[in-house]
């Protein structure tokens, strides 16, 4: 394995810290001190510029008008984009886009991905189930009624799910196969309720009464929706790796400037060593979802699936995100607390990241029963 990013990489990093310098992540109001939704859209200006950039659209081929990229090139802007606690719906657009290039049919492909690769097209996916703990697969039906598919069924917590064109929603059918569908945020039978996420964002639970989908806006490809799901996976703990670095580096400057009995607080040993345990955590964060995200880019074979290293990604980051934010408290005092100052935000978004990663302990099951399937040696 080799790591060393490609020219390709390092100017999709230069590109978005460019884009990503302007943003403060303190732009909207406080989810501490707001009841409902901190904003009722993503950043708008935002996607714009990030489209003008042609970094949503690194994944997507040249017919496409993109950079024919891997995802370690989407999760490196990823990594950039929660430094700053960008609001926009990079992971799940890009996310659901690569799926229809990688497994849709030409039609679907040459209609779609284009738009949104200028961004002109916003695409979400509904990757939590009915209740955020069951298979997100089996929480919609799916039967075909003559040229069409028919849907129904509920998925709870999908990310932008108000703001989004289309919602790419995975069912199972009666012969046990999963589908994904195409589902457009404004159809009959399709209803949207809000729901407020940790960090103050929207979610909507999404509800299917007999929606028909025509045949040609499903995808039917084995491996789809597994593919998909660990492309999600892995974006969501690059997420959290850019949020951690951030955290730690604010923690840092901090520690830095902060006195007692003369002295910074930064050079006493008990703050040096936390500092310290979470400097290790990141960089663990960091192997394992280069790890994951080369595997699910290249197909390369190993002595586990796929699915193997994606769970030990998420184990480090869900743990990770949450040691990290936590030591940043501790090591702020009460200023951390402080609604004037952004560390309580981030620590939102960090606990919002882990929920959505769910439990290490979960990981470590999955990755137990992969090691009991696919004995190493």
């Amino acid at each position: 394995m080799d790591f060393t990013f490609t020219e390709e990489h390092l100017a999709a990093v230069e590109a978005a810290k460019a884009v990503f310098a302007g943003v403060a992540p303190d732009g909207v109001p406080s989810p501490a001190l707001t009841p409902g939704a901190v904003a009722e859209d993503f950043d708008r200006a935002l996607w714009a510029r990030l489209a003008d950039a042609d970094l949503l659209s690194l994944l997507l081929d040249t017919e496409y008008g993109g950079a024919g990229l891997d995802p370690v090139a989407l999760c490196l802007v990823l990594r950039e984009s929660a430094k700053v606690l960008a609001r926009v719906p990079l992971l799940e657009s890009g996310a659901a886009a690569a799926t229809v290039q990688r497994y849709g049919g030409a039609e679907l492909k040459t209609r779609l991905l284009t738009r949104a690769g200028r961004g002109e097209l916003v695409l979400t996916v509904a990757a939590n189930g009915r209740s955020g703990h069951d298979p997100a697969e089996l929480a919609v039906t799916a039967r075909q009624d003559g040229d069409a598919w028919v849907l129904d069924g509920t998925q709870t917590a999908v990310p932008w799910a108000q703001n989004a064109d289309l919602i790419l929603v995975p069912a199972h059918t009666a012969a046990d196969r999963t589908v994904l569908a195409l589902v457009p945020r404004v159809h009959e039978g399709v209803v949207v309720a809000e729901q407020i996420s940790t960090s103050g964002e929207r979610l909507g639970e999404l509800r299917l009464e007999s929606v028909r989908i025509a045949a040609r806006e499903v995808i039917e490809a084995d491996g789809a929706w597994e593919w998909s799901r660990e492309l999600l996976a892995t974006g969501t703990c690059a997420l959290a790796l850019g949020l951690g670095e951030g955290v730690l580096g604010m923690t840092s400057e901090y520690t830095g400037k902060r006195e007692q009995f003369g002295f910074p607080v930064a050079t006493f040993q008990a703050v040096a060593v936390q500092a310290a345990d979470r400097y290790i955590d990141l960089r663990a964060m960091e192997v394992t979802l280069w790890q994951a995200a080369w595997r699910i880019g290249t197909g390369a074979g190993g002595a586990l699936p796929a699915s193997g290293d994606v769970a030990v990604a998420k184990i480090w980051a869900s743990e990770g995100v949450r040691r990290v934010v936590q030591t940043a408290q501790h090591l702020h005092g009460g200023f951390g607390a402080d609604t004037d100052y952004p560390l309580h935000r981030y620590h939102a978004w960090a606990k919002q990241l882990e929920l959505s990663l769910g439990p290490a302990a979960a990981h470590e099951e999955a990755l137990g029963d992969l090691l009991a399937a696919h004995p190493l040696g």
